[in-house]
Formats: structure tokens, sequence, C-alpha cells
């Protein structure tokens, strides 16, 4: 299924003061239920340079979500563990999930540009594992959640890097669409009136290499700086996040949107930060069609 125009869609649910208060934070992601049915997979020597591999049930060929997970680009806040349970929903609905592990902040050699260039192996490797894991390569599509919603669409552009960037990839593994999840897509706009949940524009300067690079930093990092994509983008936001807000992912929606993509912004009424990866909420309920729907997974519960 190919998106088609733009939609800002904003899904209603009864809040009150009392759910506004009871938003979710990572620990209870954390807490959250989830086997241990994954596979691990390395795509380098480097410690983090790993995934989880989820396999549906299902026979045929799978289509396939690369999750990236979130927490600032920081070493010192949780990893792909975050994004677990909602692979492991995944994969139950049909989808096969590549759950990628990344040098952060913290970590020898991350930031610029060894944070992308991890993002790009380890989502390129699938084309090592695609065949012996009957996946379809022809229905992959990109999702992240906060900071990985940045490298996930970050990873959707890469095709769009000039050749003198050192994050040029000569034949990257494209999707087909790309879904953030209240991604900090804009790291221009985050770094100027963001709050300072990740820890201020320091943090920006860091992955980008701005103290070294200046103003050319966001030139192949930040993905407004390269639009069009040519695919498919779902925008998806919180209403009440205050680590994101909703307001950056409807801007950057627009922006997609003028420079030819085709695009769906969502808004989630009653949805903070973290109920956007916990498979149980009701921002899931809404999200589970629609992203169904661009692997063509038709009929699922």
């Amino acid at each position: 299924m190919k998106l088609k125009t733009l939609v800002i869609a904003l899904v209603m649910m009864c809040t009150s003061p009392a759910q506004a208060e009871a938003l979710l934070s990572f620990q209870d992601i954390l807490a959250l239920p989830h086997g241990s049915a994954a596979q691990r997979i390395t795509y380098g020597n480097g410690p983090q340079q790993f995934g989880d591999l989820y396999l549906p049930k299902s026979k045929g060929l799978h289509p396939l979500v690369v999750m990236i997970h979130g927490g600032c680009w920081r070493a010192d806040l949780p990893g792909l563990e975050l994004q677990a349970p909602l692979s492991e929903a995944l994969a139950a609905r049909g989808w096969a999930v590549w759950n990628l592990e990344y040098r952060r902040l913290g970590h020898d050699g991350a930031g610029y540009p060894g944070t992308f260039e991890d993002v790009g192996l380890g989502i390129d490797k699938v084309s090592d594992f695609a065949s012996s894991r009957n996946i379809d390569l022809k229905r992959v599509v990109f999702m992240g959640h906060s900071a990985g919603g940045h490298l996930a669409v970050w990873a959707a552009g890469r095709s769009r890097l000039p050749a003198t960037s050192p994050l040029h990839a000569g034949e990257p593994l494209e999707p087909r669409a790309v879904v953030s999840l209240a991604g900090i897509i804009d790291l221009e706009s985050y770094k100027d009136h963001g709050p300072d949940a990740c820890g201020g524009p320091g943090i920006i300067d860091r992955l980008t290499g701005f103290e070294t690079r200046g103003a050319k930093a966001f030139a192949d990092t930040s993905p407004p700086r390269f639009l069009p994509l040519d695919r498919g983008q779902m925008v998806v936001s919180g209403a009440l996040d205050p680590i994101v807000p909703s307001s950056f992912g409807e801007a950057y929606g627009a922006a997609a949107m003028k420079s030819g993509d085709p695009v769906q912004v969502l808004t989630i009424q009653g949805a903070g930060h973290f109920e956007l990866i916990a498979p149980k909420s009701a921002a899931w309920i809404q999200l589970f069609p629609l992203v169904d729907a661009l692997g063509e997974l038709g009929g699922r519960p």
C-alpha cells in the first residue's frame, strides 16, 4: 500500500487530567512482558554492532520492519530492549522485525560518523540473511522511536546523500515506507526550539559533530535537508508528548509534503512519548492496521 496524500489525523480518545498524569515512562516499557524468541545477529565487530531478529510463525515471504530504538542517542539510557515488546507484537502479526542496536554517545566512536555508520551497516546487513529467513525485500519498512525516529527517517534518505559525505552509501537497502514514532526528525529545529529532555543543544552538537563541522553538520544528518525522500512517510506524534511535542512532527510532515513526498501525519490525542512504543496502548489500536497495510498484511487481528 502506497501513501498518496498528506493526512493530518487527530485520533480522538477520552482523556481526563488523571490520564494525562499517568503517561507511560521508559521504565514502564522496560517492565512490559515479552519473550526471548529473537535471534541475535552481529553486523560488525564492535560491542554495539548487533541486532535482534524476530520472525513470525506464518509461512511464505515475510514483510520486514527495521526497528530503531530511541534514548536521545545516549549510551546511559536503555537500548534496543525498549523496542522488544513492540517488535514481538509486530512479529505476532506476521512481520519479521530487525531490532537494531548501534553506538550511542558515550560509546567509543559514537556520534558523527559512527552512529550513522552503524545504522547504515545494520540495515544493509538484512541483505545477507533475507533469503534464508524468507524476508521480502520489496516489503521493507523502517520504523524508529524518538532519536530512533530520526535515524529511521535519515536512513530512508541515505540514497540522497552526496558522494562527498562520509555517510554516502552506493546501494543502500531502501524501504517502501518509513514510520517515525515521536521522532526528533528535524535536528536543527529541535536544537533551537526543543525541550531539554535529551540534554539540550549539546546532545545535537555531539551527534552531528557541530563543533568541528559548523553549519554543514546538518547537511547529511538532518532529514529536512535532503527532502524529498521519494518514499512514503508516516509521522506519528502524541498530543501530550513533553519530550518531542507534536508540533515538531506536524511541521516536518508539512515540509515533506511540500517537497512532494507522500506523507501521513497522525497526532494521537491522549498519548505521550512512550505510549507510541507500548503495543497494548490505545495508540496502537489505531496504528497496527495502518502499519500492517504498509506490508500488505490485510486481515490481521
